[in-house]
């Protein structure tokens, strides 16, 4: 993850964002996302405004950076095998562009497929893996700090089997 990390901020060029990237992994995709400059708006502006204008900025910095983004995707995947995807942030908002949605094989017993189906018929959700989805975000929103800690645990995890005989 470091080694990605540092790879991007070191070739993502400096103009382009106002601070270092943020960039996510997992198994089969690299996230990119970095803050872009807001507009210049006037402190009485009303939300709705302010928050089309930094849309509009992070639209203008996805169609001038694509053939260079791409480039820079390209050399990534074939280095670190993996699909890259780029998002940017403006004031409140956030925009990720093209992220990959993976196919999870999973084994439900039937309580939790009428769980899913409850979701569907109610309109929650269109199909069992939409609600699957939809679960699996609500645990992620509510247990952040947990999954966090969770994170930070197999990370020390890691290095500590890294740091063993070999």
């Amino acid at each position: 993850m470091d080694e990605i990390s540092g790879w991007f901020t070191g070739r993502v060029p400096g103009d382009w964002f106002e601070a270092a990237p943020e960039v996510s992994v997992d198994r089969e995709e690299v996230v990119v996302v970095g803050r872009v400059t807001a507009p210049a708006l006037e402190p009485d502006t009303p939300t709705g405004a302010g928050r089309a204008a930094e849309a509009g900025r992070i639209k203008r910095f996805r169609e001038e950076t694509r053939p260079e983004r791409m480039a820079i995707a390209g050399e990534a995947e074939r280095r670190f095998g993996r699909k890259v995807a780029w998002g940017a942030e403006c004031g409140n908002t956030r925009a990720l562009f093209t992220v990959l949605s993976v196919p999870v094989m999973t084994r439900l017993r039937q309580p939790e497929r009428q769980v899913l189906d409850t979701l569907v018929e109610g309109g929650i959700a269109r199909s069992r893996s939409d609600a699957l989805a939809w679960a699996v975000r609500l645990v992620g929103r509510h247990e952040s700090d947990w999954i966090a800690d969770l994170r930070a645990a197999l990370v020390a995890v890691q290095e500590v089997r890294a740091a063993g005989p070999t």
